[in-house]
């Protein structure tokens, strides 16, 4: 299973988010929700890199991915998180919740 942990301060202001794992949806290198997931996370990450001003943080490896903003959320990144975690709602809804989990995380 896929989890994407999104972080936020006590005044819901986006901090930033965690995803590991794998969907277990179809083998390694064929599993589409697997793509889509990353398709999402990565284009988020470089669209805030591209176009915010943003200051954030982001380590990767193989199996995750965590970007942590260093200050508050500029109204575009608001924006692409909220898209990001829009579809990532999509996609739980077309492919069954057991391979995506979506939590909300107060830091």
């Amino acid at each position: 299973m896929i989890t994407v942990t999104v972080f936020h301060s006590d005044t819901k202001a986006y901090r930033g988010f965690r995803c590991e794992g794998h969907a277990g949806f179809a083998d390694r290198g064929q599993d589409v929700v697997c793509a889509a997931v990353s398709v999402l996370v990565i284009n988020t990450v470089n669209s805030i890199e591209a176009f915010t001003s943003q200051a954030f943080t982001c380590d990767h490896d193989e199996d995750m991915i965590c970007l942590r903003l260093t200050d508050e959320p500029t109204s575009e990144t608001k924006l692409l998180l909220d898209s990001m975690i829009f579809g990532l709602k999509a996609i739980r809804q077309q492919y069954q919740k057991q391979y995506l989990r979506l939590k909300f995380k107060e830091v």
